[in-house]
């Protein structure tokens, strides 16, 4: 039997959108076309793969394909960044947005030649785990942390950066003229959080530990937004990570957090059962990078990082 690769492609673009009419338009196809390569590839495997009724969903014998069908397209991939050299496409999902994930990764990974990155924002850790284990993506970048439910059963994670955290505050802030700030200094502020709480574990954990007992959420509305209030509002203030752009910094401080100094944890993600080939090139690169701008001192009697991400250390 000789399977299209086509044929699997037009299937795992249906299967991602359970929409034949979506999947069409991400194929650059129509929708009768791509009706026809799934009867095509139906008829070749002699099963069913979707089930038509009351909306499109995958039947049993798709749900057992699919997997299978991604590792098959991302090896006829490679196969052909082998004679094209092209190099092979990594795939990587972000998430932490307003915290710019990718400049860390710019930075690892620009002493190690062409590689070919296809960036996407993850709406969260949750939800990039999701896309690891269906094959959707080679690596997730962010803020990992404990999942429920063994959600991330079966993904591999390594720690790569701990970029210390600073507040930051408007001009009308009763803390805005300090050189430095404990973070027991803040107790009397509100948190500022740019999205709900239960979605931002760091900041959770971090209020939860230096007892900030008021804190204001709500929808992600961007940067901006944030900035706006905090600008505004004389006792509101947020955490950001020290080296992390802020735009408009016009009458906001970035105030550095000591005794002790928060760290923000920074790790790779990857299903461990699909290695990308570039994997162990792209760790190397991190791992110098770390080595040399020093981005893994941690020294318990100086600094504070969540007890869910203790773990993380000892397999640095």
């Amino acid at each position: 039997m000789d399977l299209d690769l086509a044929l699997v492609r037009a299937f795992v673009a249906t299967a991602r959108t359970l929409h034949f009419g979506r999947a069409a338009e991400e194929l650059n196809t129509s929708q009768q076309a791509l009706s026809k390569r799934m009867a095509r590839l139906e008829k070749l495997l002699s099963v069913r793969l979707f089930e038509r009724q009351g909306g499109t969903r995958l039947s049993e014998a798709g749900e057992r394909f699919l997997p299978a069908a991604r590792e098959a397209l991302a090896a006829g991939e490679r196969a052909i960044a082998a004679v094209t050299g092209a190099g092979p496409v990594v795939r990587i999902d972000t998430w932490g947005h307003l915290y710019a994930p990718m400049r860390t990764v710019a930075e690892a990974v620009q002493p190690l030649g062409p590689v070919r990155w296809e960036p996407s924002p993850g709406r969260d850790w949750p939800s990039v785990a999701g896309a690891l284990l269906r094959g959707d993506t080679d690596l997730g970048f962010g803020r990992v942390h404990p999942l429920p439910d063994g959600l991330d059963a079966g993904l591999t994670q390594r720690l790569v950066r701990l970029e210390p955290v600073d507040a930051v505050v408007g001009p009308s802030h009763p803390l805005s003229a300090a050189d430095a700030l404990r973070p027991a200094d803040l107790r009397d502020s509100v948190l500022w959080c740019p999205a709900e709480l239960p979605r931002l574990d760091f900041l959770r954990r971090f209020a939860d530990e230096f007892r900030i007992l008021r804190r204001h959420d709500g929808p992600n509305l961007g940067l901006d937004h944030l900035v706006r209030h905090i600008r505004t509002e004389p006792d509101a203030f947020t955490l950001f990570p020290a080296d992390a752009p802020l735009p408009d910094h016009a009458g906001l401080r970035c105030i550095p957090l000591v005794e002790p100094t928060p760290l923000y944890a920074w790790s790779l993600a990857w299903r461990e059962s699909s290695r990308h080939p570039q994997l162990d090139t792209l760790l190397r690169g991190f791992t110098e990078a770390g080595r040399t701008r020093r981005w893994l001192d941690y020294t318990p009697q100086r600094d504070w990082l969540p007890d869910t991400d203790h773990p993380k250390l000892a397999v640095r």
